[in-house]
């Protein structure tokens, strides 16, 4: 196996960062909030967060239930980022569920 040495933080990431990297990316591509991601999930909320933190290490259970919820096979939330650029993030805040007046 040939290591690239230019990407050779990306090549040495662990699988905690790969997970937390790849949750967050495939979460934000489709526009899910972490709140949303967990109700689809049926986990806890706040295991999205610590996941993505790299604080809590999800089992393979919770990681297959938030890979069906993203409609990903599970083995994409241990790729290599293809670069180190961090997905963008998702706007802040609540969706408003009422049109405001006018």
């Amino acid at each position: 196996m040939v290591i690239d040495t230019a990407n050779w933080s990306l090549a040495a990431m662990d699988g905690r960062k790969r997970v937390a990297w790849n949750l967050r990316r495939i979460r934000v591509e489709r526009g899910l909030s972490q709140e949303r991601l967990a109700i689809d999930a049926g986990v806890d909320p706040s295991y999205v967060s610590q996941i993505e933190t790299e604080t809590y290490n999800p089992t393979v259970g919770v990681l297959d239930k938030l890979s069906a919820a993203m409609g990903v096979d599970v083995g994409e939330l241990l790729l290599l980022p293809p670069d180190g650029t961090p997905p963008p993030p998702l706007r802040r805040g609540r969706k408003s569920s009422r049109s405001s007046p006018g």
